[in-house]
């Protein structure tokens, strides 16, 4: 789930985010220029193509990657390395300049069975992949032994000349306010909001913005598969790093090699067509999380004997919120409607999460919000210092330069019953995001992008029933766009945003055979 001005994939990151703001972060920077990576001169595609990489020891992640400390060595004492690398800033015009893509790599522990690098992004669009990567790698340790694990900070994010938009106290107010208005003037205020926010990105980022789209990006990536040596793009694509990827495989299909798709978004989806489907999915997960506090009973910290009854719970609060906010801590500030949805969503990202959405509401209902607050704070990028990275503001940006849809108020109005029947805790809050790109000042590319990719090596496309962000039927859709004897469907039957980092064993045991030892699963397999 986006945030509300702008619903569309959400991150596999976003679950490293509430950890950030909960438990811990590690990250690591590029160590960018102050001009935000942007760099005067020629873009020569083919020289670009031979640069040699300057790989050094990682710093702190820079303000736009988020808070946190240089990552961690991992098992064994294998150290972070950090670099950056040039890319054309338009690549229909090689003499318009460059800008810095910000990467981190860890290489592979057995060098005689090398396979090769390992590329990952980690979905959004606007997660930092330079800080995510190092968050994540544990789970990525049996990998380890024969790729390099690489991430990158996509154009537009992180390190990678970032978008900027509003300053932290602006950001602050912007994701407070009324996301979900129900009268002329809360609407008026809503559109301001998306106004000024659309002028400051304008006015802050203008140069970069019609050049960070998903095409961009994956253009990126075979420059970086060119510049580390690779004769194919190993990939393993999470939440919006799957459409990223199948892009990829339309553009450079001769170029893929073992790739995995997981949490997979639809590609046969318009902008609304993903609102709804997000809104249907959240709410499957709620009802999900709601059925397991039934099924624990007086353990439980909500009242209800059934899905409905726990689930009123949370509609009335909403409500109420929607009419007084309340405290959130010594922090002076309150918790909204809006920040309360947020941090409902944020919390359905992994079962792991469901006792602190429990522990939240119930907090909540007690008059106390720091808890849904931090959950959503962790949604939006906001440190506990109260800086924020440019995940949103990344985020708008990709999705405006992606999608032509711009709906207006009354087309927007006019779709609420629907988003209403969908989901009666998210339905109002997807269905007004659908304005998200309404005062955007660049145009959309695509209403859904191309990803066919005839000829490309098998992609192992893996799809969890479960999954709010990004619903299952996604996969299957994924598989059928990618083309006959491309895309190959594991089913796991699971909670949570994602299967891999799941913990199921048959799901990484499954992707492990793949990318390790070319063994590509059963066409149907399921994981259960």
């Amino acid at each position: 789930m986006e945030h509300h001005r702008a619903p569309r994939k959400r991150t596999r990151a976003a679950a490293f985010s509430a950890a950030a703001v909960l438990l811990a972060a590690v990250g690591c920077s590029s160590g960018a220029k102050d001009d935000g990576g942007l760099t005067a001169g020629t873009a020569d595609a083919g020289k670009l193509a031979t640069q040699k990489l300057n790989w050094k020891a990682c710093s702190a992640p820079t303000a736009a990657e988020g808070t946190g400390s240089a990552p961690s060595p991992l098992p064994g004492g294998a150290q972070w390395r950090c670099a950056t690398m040039k890319v054309p800033l338009d690549y229909a015009n090689p003499k318009g300049g460059t800008l810095d893509l910000a990467l981190i790599r860890t290489e592979a522990t057995d060098e005689a069975h090398r396979i090769g690098s390992l590329v990952f992004n980690f979905g959004g669009p606007g997660g930092s992949g330079v800080t995510t990567l190092p968050a994540a790698a544990k789970d990525y340790e049996a990998l380890r032994g024969r790729y390099d694990l690489v991430g990158f900070d996509p154009r537009g994010v992180g390190a990678s000349a970032p978008v900027q938009c509003e300053n932290d106290s602006q950001l602050d107010t912007y994701f407070a306010q009324d996301a979900t208005p129900d009268d002329p003037a809360k609407e008026q205020t809503y559109i301001e909001g998306l106004k000024s926010f659309a002028t400051a990105c304008q006015d802050n980022s203008g140069k970069v913005l019609p050049h960070v789209g998903t095409t961009e990006a994956a253009r990126d990536m075979d420059l970086l598969r060119q510049v580390l040596g690779d004769e194919k793009l190993h990939y393993m694509g999470i939440s919006y790093g799957t459409e990223l990827g199948g892009v990829y495989a339309h553009l450079f299909p001769k170029n893929i090699g073992r790739a995995v798709f997981d949490g997979v978004v639809d590609p046969t989806n318009d902008v609304e067509q993903g609102a709804i489907g997000q809104a249907k999915g959240f709410q499957l997960a709620l009802d999900n999380f709601a059925q397991d506090c039934v099924n624990r009973g007086d353990k439980c910290l909500l009242r209800g004997a059934n899905v409905k009854e726990v689930e009123d719970v949370i509609v009335k609060l909403l409500a109420q919120l929607g009419e007084k906010p309340i405290p959130a801590g010594n922090s002076g500030r309150q918790l909204t409607r809006t920040q309360a949805t947020n941090g409902i969503a944020q919390a359905l990202y992994s079962k792991e999460y469901w006792q602190l959405l429990e522990q939240g509401v119930d907090e909540a209902e007690g008059g106390q919000g720091a808890l849904l607050l931090a959950l959503s704070d962790a949604m939006n990028g906001r440190g506990k210092d109260g800086t924020y990275s440019n995940l949103q503001a990344a985020n708008v940006a990709i999705n405006c330069a992606d999608f032509k849809e711009r709906y207006s108020l009354e087309q927007t109005k006019a779709k609420l019953p629907e988003f209403r029947r969908a989901s009666p805790v998210f339905g109002d809050f997807m269905a007004w995001g659908l304005m998200g790109c309404t005062e955007w000042p660049v145009a959309g590319r695509w209403t859904t992008p191309d990803v066919s990719a005839p000829g490309a090596a098998p992609i192992v496309v893996v799809g969890n029933t479960g999954d709010p962000a990004t619903p299952y039927a996604g996969a299957k859709n994924m598989v059928d766009k990618l083309g006959p004897g491309v895309g190959v469907e594991l089913t796991y039957k699971g909670q949570g945003h994602g299967a891999y980092d799941s913990g199921d064993k048959c799901v990484q045991n499954t992707v492990n055979a793949y990318l390790l030892d070319g063994k590509v699963p059963a066409a149907g397999a399921v994981c259960q």
